[in-house]
């Protein structure tokens, strides 16, 4: 299957780090949130991969041109004959990554839309360029081959950012609750979808978390997959530095590799 990962908004409220370099590139442990992203997915078998480029997306194009040369010793001969002779080899060796310009201001569900061509099985695997999880994606693809529906998405608990104080009329603290789970789950991404979800899809303006997934949740047609483990999004600096504060520390519960 073909892994799909959005990687074309302009990450506003991580202005810090993407006023010069689209949030896919922003690193963490010197490298990527994208290539972290993509060793996830090599590690469970998949690394067939289509970047949906767009923010500053040469920048991504120039990091995989530059790929081997940045991540090997090789041997350069100049002058007319000239060639370069890789002299070792790094643990991306068997990756294929198709980049695709989806436009800069296209929508998630435009992005998507626009890589069909590279589409080529029956299911293909989509996530954010952002998020990081240690998830089961092996559990996760056996659970949407099982239902039989269009769409899987993966739904995880988030905690809130705040302690809860629950306060009587006096205000005496009867209950106080540091940074609780919610009672609702939100998108985390790793969608699996059959080829169908094309039908779902519009033009540039289509958000795919709007008409589309509405509608296949119309159609029954959309499951949740619930993960009730490690799952964080990388949305502002205080998470960007979260995550590094995890790698640095190697307690990163995504380096499942």
């Amino acid at each position: 299957m073909k892994v799909v990962v959005l990687c074309g908004g302009l990450g506003t409220r991580l202005r810090e780090e993407t006023e010069f370099r689209p949030k896919p590139m922003v690193e963490i442990g010197g490298r990527p949130i994208l290539w972290h992203i993509m060793k996830m997915y090599a590690h469970a078998g998949y690394r067939d991969f289509v970047l949906c480029l767009g923010y500053r997306g040469n920048m991504i194009k120039e990091y995989f041109l530059n790929y081997e040369a940045m991540n090997s010793d090789f041997t350069i001969s100049l002058g007319r004959d000239s060639r370069v002779a890789y002299n070792n080899e790094h643990g991306e060796q068997d990756f294929k990554v198709t980049l695709a310009d989806t436009g800069l201001s296209t929508m998630t569900g435009g992005r998507v839309s626009r890589i069909e061509k590279y589409v080529d099985d029956d299911n293909f695997l989509l996530t954010y360029g952002d998020g990081l999880s240690d998830i089961d994606l092996g559990k996760l693809i056996k659970f949407h081959k099982s239902h039989g529906k269009i769409a899987t998405v993966s739904a995880v608990v988030p905690s809130s950012r705040f302690g809860i104080v629950d306060t009587g009329a006096d205000g005496r603290v009867l209950k106080f609750v540091e940074k609780p789970k919610s009672e609702s789950r939100i998108n985390a991404g790793f969608f699996v979808f059959r080829r169908d979800i094309f039908k779902y899809l519009g033009g540039d303006d289509c958000i795919l978390e709007r008409e589309p997934l509405e509608r296949l949740a119309a159609d029954g047609q959309l499951m949740a997959y619930e993960h009730n483990s490690f799952f964080y999004a990388m949305d502002t600096y205080r998470e960007y530095e979260y995550l590094n504060d995890l790698w640095n520390k190697n307690q990163a519960p995504w380096k499942v590799w």
